[in-house]
């Protein structure tokens, strides 16, 4: 008879948080902004991640980008330690270029460089990395958002959404493993919002991405395969 071959190991989680916590300074003394986070994200996975104002929510993505140091528990994301402390604690210049590598990150504020064009916002974190191909490669992430025909304008010649049609293209040129949006429609009218989060959905699922998209919208969030819920610096549902 023949052997029954071995079940496969399951893939490791893309995102495995235990006991985060982090504290940050104040006029008024120390605030605890995290408190004991525990999440698990697999890799492929959409995560809507819900909370009202000053639950957490914009501090969790920042610490998950390597943006922000956790004050205690584990931060693996991609299979790196980001909440090591001491001689273990990757430098700012591992992070970033970490960072390059494995997050992209839409921001509700979009963080274009105004005094570069579309072109350039793309391909500048693309060269920093190294890439060869960094125009070609920012000119096909331009033409997926629509904005081949923006690709030399400045943003403040772009309206918010093609700005933030340009951000998402940012954040999807090097095929990050994580996407993190922090509230990616804040900025924009209802209409707009709906076109450029179809696109951030239909991009991500084409580039295989984890995303973790923080929102106050209901729809949204309903859109990703869970929901996670966040108050007080805890997770509650």
């Amino acid at each position: 008879m023949d052997a029954i071959p071995p079940s496969p190991l399951p893939a490791a989680p893309l995102v495995r948080v235990r006991g985060l916590s982090l504290t940050l300074p104040s006029a008024a003394g120390p605030v605890n902004i995290l408190r004991g986070i525990d999440l698990t994200i697999a890799e492929g996975e959409a995560v809507g991640l819900v909370g009202p104002s000053g639950s957490g929510k914009t501090s969790l993505l920042m610490v998950l980008a390597g943006l922000e140091r956790a004050s205690g528990g584990s931060v693996q994301v991609a299979g790196t330690e980001l909440a090591a402390t001491g001689r273990t604690a990757p430098g700012e210049d591992t992070l970033a270029r970490w960072r390059r590598g494995t997050v992209g990150i839409v921001f509700q504020a979009f963080h274009l460089i105004p005094t570069m064009t579309a072109l350039e916002n793309v391909a500048v974190p693309l060269e920093l990395a190294g890439r060869r191909d960094a125009a070609a490669v920012a000119r096909a992430a331009l033409a997926e958002v629509g904005l081949a025909h923006r690709l030399t304008h400045l943003p403040g010649q772009l309206s918010g959404g093609e700005q933030q049609r340009v951000a998402l293209a940012r954040a999807l040129a090097p095929r990050p493993r994580l996407l993190l949006a922090d509230e990616p429609t804040g900025n924009l009218d209802h209409a707009t919002g709906q076109t450029v989060m179809d696109l951030l959905f239909h991009l991500r699922a084409q580039a295989g991405a984890t995303l973790l998209l923080v929102t106050h919208d209901a729809d949204l969030a309903a859109r990703c395969d869970r929901r996670i819920a966040l108050a007080d610096g805890r997770v509650v549902g």
